[in-house]
């Protein structure tokens, strides 16, 4: 069995795969189409089943569970326990720690958004003010 400090260094190295994938799928401009799709399909389809499992590709946190699924057997990492009881532990912890970095990553993100459109009607207003002074 690793020693402890290996297990928590894997820990937060191995969220931030989970986290990235998990944000991608869900946020970003690449998948905005089947993402779009899986939306709608979640809001409209007849069959409460189909409508969960659409819903899953469109929020950060339930796609995470599904991707440190993936990454729990593909690092074959375990937390605490060397047998199905470090899966688990070590399953649900990744998925918090992977949220714990997408809020980060989405607290920053709108941050560095009302900076950008702080600025750009600066430079509206300055642009205004121009006109204004016939300049």
């Amino acid at each position: 069995m690793p020693p402890i400090s290996e297990q928590v260094a894997w820990l937060f190295i191995l969220a931030i795969p989970i986290a990235c994938v998990a944000w991608t799928v869900t946020h970003e401009e690449i998948f905005r189409e089947p993402r779009e799709f899986c939306v709608q399909k979640s809001k409209s389809h007849r069959s409460i089943g189909i409508r969960k499992f659409f819903y899953l590709f469109t929020c950060e946190y339930c796609f995470s569970h599904y991707v440190t699924i993936a990454f729990l057997f593909l690092a074959d990492y375990k937390l605490l326990f060397m047998d199905w009881r470090g899966y688990v532990i070590g399953g649900f912890a990744l998925v918090w720690i992977a949220n714990v970095y997408m809020s980060l990553f989405g607290f920053i993100r709108v941050g560095m958004k009302e900076t950008k459109m702080d600025a750009d009607l600066d430079e509206l207003r300055l642009k205004e003010a121009k006109k204004k002074m016939g300049m």
